[in-house]
């Protein structure tokens, strides 16, 4: 429908599923805002507030501006820890300071340079209403306080991924409406003694990340299940995705067969190799119901064989997903929405959350029980249970599930469009009503 998508799922095992706001402010001159690590909550600084920041609500802000990431860790050697902009920190300040997912870009460069990056190795999906773009980040390692990064816009009717792995390889280096990066991002490689070929030859993910079995079979096989459901021929990378032959590496975005709904997409993200021959669903570790997850450990070793269970996008240790849908042709507090899911996305249901919202729904607030404190009202508390209920009878459950889950997930999709006519139709009269509307 001319909508841009991303998606995202922030798993850990003790990440507590919530929907996190902050509302538009005004600063004074001189004000300054501390700085914690997302994963740890360790504080790493103090930085300069922006005198007026946007509202956000999860990772998309008032402007439909959105941005997910994955770790991908890269050369070890190259983590600063004196470093103050973490991912998470990247990623939230970027979303209260930024329009666009350029001006995104420009933000997050800028800040990194300035603070230091405290992170591994980044990739970032940035997408607006008009424009998706992967950025893919690493630092320079203690001493050296900025980063190198390269950021790509993936073309009108393609889809990309990244799931742990960086992908970006070689790109254009005179394409500015294309692509964007540091200016010392190939330069820097050469004086660490990493490459010494020419320009335009050199891969980003060659040179910083490469790939291994682990980086193909754990984390590229996931970005191969989803572009295999979209567009056929995928079956030739295969054996790269399986981890066996990693010369031949994947592109990184391939057109769809078909245009792809919002619900489309939600699918996407419930995948465990389904139809394939890694299907999970499938193997000795399935057990007597069919189950599709697999706990950890993920190797072990019996007789001095190894074996592994394959890593799927679906996961039981999800804290929380989204899809977000960006949309041009209407009014930005009404053209984003945050399709928002708490625990594993197989059985949660995608709620769509106005990105020009003032107030979280109680079910979804911050602070509405915890990880280690049960609360009845809480959306996360609900599927955790369901899920961990249905994966001991997978097979007789899950059919059952996710029909309610298609009904309601649909349901929505169609209520939606008669809010988003009303909500027009206010916001010409008053957009402070409009908005005052799409909150309750």
């Amino acid at each position: 429908d001319g909508s841009t998508m991303i998606t995202y799922t922030a798993d850990s095992h003790v990440l507590y599923g919530e929907l996190y706001f902050r509302p538009a402010k005004s600063y004074p001159e001189g004000a300054m805002v501390d700085i914690y690590d997302w994963d740890t909550g360790k504080y790493l600084g103090k930085i300069k507030q922006a005198r007026k920041t946007y509202s956000v609500v999860g990772n998309m802000n008032e402007h439909q501006l959105a941005i997910g990431e994955t770790t991908f860790g890269g050369k070890k050697e190259l983590v600063n820890p004196e470093g103050i902009m973490d991912y998470g920190s990247l990623i939230y300040t970027t979303l209260q300071r930024a329009k666009t997912a350029r001006e995104a870009i420009k933000i997050m460069g800028e800040l990194v340079a300035e603070y230091g990056y405290h992170s591994s190795g980044e990739s970032y999906s940035i997408s607006d209403p008009h424009e998706v773009w992967i950025m893919e980040m690493i630092g320079k390692g203690p001493g050296n306080k900025g980063a190198v990064w390269v950021a790509l816009r993936i073309p009108d009717g393609y889809i990309s991924g990244h799931a742990n792995q960086a992908r970006i390889t070689t790109f254009p280096l005179n394409d500015a409406d294309n692509c964007i990066y540091s200016s010392d991002v190939i330069s820097f490689a050469r004086s660490k003694g990493y490459f010494n070929g020419k320009d335009e030859d050199f891969s980003f993910s060659d040179i910083y990340a490469p790939v291994d079995f682990g980086g193909a079979r754990y984390c590229e096989a996931r970005v191969w299940a989803m572009l295999n459901r979209v567009t056929s021929g995928m079956g030739k990378y295969l054996d790269y995705a399986k981890g066996h032959n990693l010369k031949n590496r994947m592109p990184l975005w391939v057109k769809a067969d078909k245009k792809l709904s919002v619900h489309d997409v939600m699918e996407l993200m419930r995948d465990v190799y389904q139809g394939t021959e890694l299907d999970m669903t499938k193997d000795v570790g399935a057990g007597p119901f069919g189950c599709g997850i697999r706990w950890r450990p993920m190797e072990w070793t019996v007789d001095g064989v190894d074996y592994l269970n394959e890593r799927a996008t679906l996961t039981q240790q999800t804290g929380f997903s989204f899809v977000t849908q960006s949309r041009s042709w209407l009014p930005d507090p009404i053209g984003g929405v945050n399709w928002f899911g708490v625990d594993d996305t197989w059985f949660t249901i995608y709620s769509p959350i106005y990105c020009g919202i003032t107030k979280v729904p109680e079910s979804f607030a911050e602070g509405n029980g915890s990880m280690m404190e049960y609360s009845e009202t809480a959306a996360f508390w609900v599927f955790n249970q369901l899920s961990n209920f249905a994966y001991t009878r997978w097979d007789l459950l899950s059919p059952e599930i996710r029909k309610v889950q298609h009904n309601i997930e649909t349901g929505y999709i169609a209520e939606l469009q008669q809010i988003d006519k009303k909500a027009q139709e206010l916001y010409k009269k008053s957009p402070k009503k409009a908005v005052s509307y799409i909150t309750d």
